[in-house]
């Protein structure tokens, strides 16, 4: 018996049969063409990442260390999760600092987490502090300005005025070694962690003699106030050795060794400083009245303090000063007390941070990143 089909039912059926291939199609191709263009994003996003980690962004997770005296945790953490989200990264580890940690053994907790990027929310001591524990391991530090001097983040060109787009940096941005330094104010001594200058003498006088309060209404011009009731003070003799090799003896009025050099305003400090070169720059400030501050000030502001009128910087990877008189210290801004001695190493390509792809450049001069 031979079963016949009615032409119109047939009909019906290879039209059926049409509409279902090209629905399997267009949907495939849909389909396919969102997850090409995830895949495009995330490589976009992150261009040394494996094959692995674009498959499973979702593992990713951020660590962020607030103090909370620099901003409103609640809102920056909402904003850090906000943008997480948006970019495939799990919720992130939010974490304060206190008046008993500012921040390093947050860092710690934040290692012991796994994290894949700690995020330091602060100023210059937050960033200090995170860097001393992340300096040494594979985790990279990521960078959210809230402070007054941000000179870290001004070294590595780190947005200062906008912390989404200093978020996503943290994130997907270009990781870059740079070295940091150690300093210790006795021979057998701790060490003490800096990532910018360290200082003995006048700088580290101005530091510890800023009035925050006014620090807190006009910024860095509280410095100004505080060095120029400072100007007048007396020369110290002191012993610089150099590389346990050279050694010379001076009446200065302040040492100053720097892994960077770039202040506010556009200021070098340190005009020949490299933050990943494997070397410290050692300044030398040596007037003897207010007078000849002025010539010190002309030799810094004309970038010409290497040999200057009462400046003199040389190059080098560990230093030792030791003074008759006990002096001011101060770490990346922060007093840390007085003593007659201060020794000063590098640690060259100890710090991984996070700074801005040539893409992200691109968006922030655009300011085409979504908040």
């Amino acid at each position: 018996m031979t079963l016949q089909l009615d032409p119109l039912m047939t009909w019906l059926v290879i039209g059926g049969l049409v509409v279902v291939l090209l629905l399997a199609f267009f949907i495939g191709r849909r389909t396919g063409t969102r997850l090409a263009l995830k895949r495009v994003r995330q490589y976009a996003r992150n261009p040394e990442s494996s094959d692995a980690e674009a498959d499973h962004p979702g593992r990713y997770r951020a660590a962020l260390i607030v103090n909370p005296t620099k901003a409103d945790v609640r809102r920056l953490a909402s904003t850090a999760e906000a943008i997480c989200r948006f970019e495939g990264w799990s919720p992130p580890l939010v974490l304060e600092t206190t008046l008993d940690d500012s921040g390093e053994g947050a860092a710690v907790r934040a290692l012991d987490e796994g994290v894949d990027v700690v995020i330091a929310a602060g100023g210059d001591g937050t960033i200090r502090a995170v860097a001393s524990a992340l300096a040494g391991t594979s985790t990279p530090m990521g960078i959210v300005p809230l402070g007054t001097g941000n000179l870290l983040a001004r070294n590595v060109d780190i947005v200062l005025d906008k912390t989404e787009w200093a978020l996503r940096i943290a994130l997907w941005g270009r990781n870059r070694y740079i070295d940091v330094g150690t300093a210790k104010l006795a021979e057998d001594g701790d060490s003490h962690v800096f990532t910018v200058m360290t200082g003995l003498g006048f700088d580290a006088a101005v530091m510890a003699d800023t009035n925050s309060d006014l620090k807190s209404r006009v910024g860095w011009l509280a410095y100004v106030e505080a060095g120029s009731r400072k100007l007048a003070g007396r020369p110290s003799h002191v012993k610089v050795t150099y590389d346990n090799d050279y050694r010379i003896s001076a009446r200065v009025r302040s040492v100053l060794g720097g892994n960077c050099g770039k202040l506010q305003g556009g200021l070098q400090l340190l005009p020949q400083a490299v933050i990943d070169d494997g070397m410290l720059d050692v300044l030398i400030v040596s007037p003897k009245n207010i007078g000849q501050w002025v010539g010190v000030l002309a030799s810094i502001v004309g970038r010409r303090a290497t040999k200057g009128l009462h400046t003199d910087i040389r190059k080098c990877q560990k230093v030792v000063i030791e003074s008759k008189d006990e002096l001011d210290v101060q770490l990346d801004g922060d007093a840390l007390g007085r003593s007659g001695y201060l020794e000063m190493e590098v640690m060259p390509s100890a710090l991984t941070v996070r700074v801005p792809t040539v893409e992200q450049r691109r968006q922030i001069r655009a300011e085409a990143w979504p908040v």
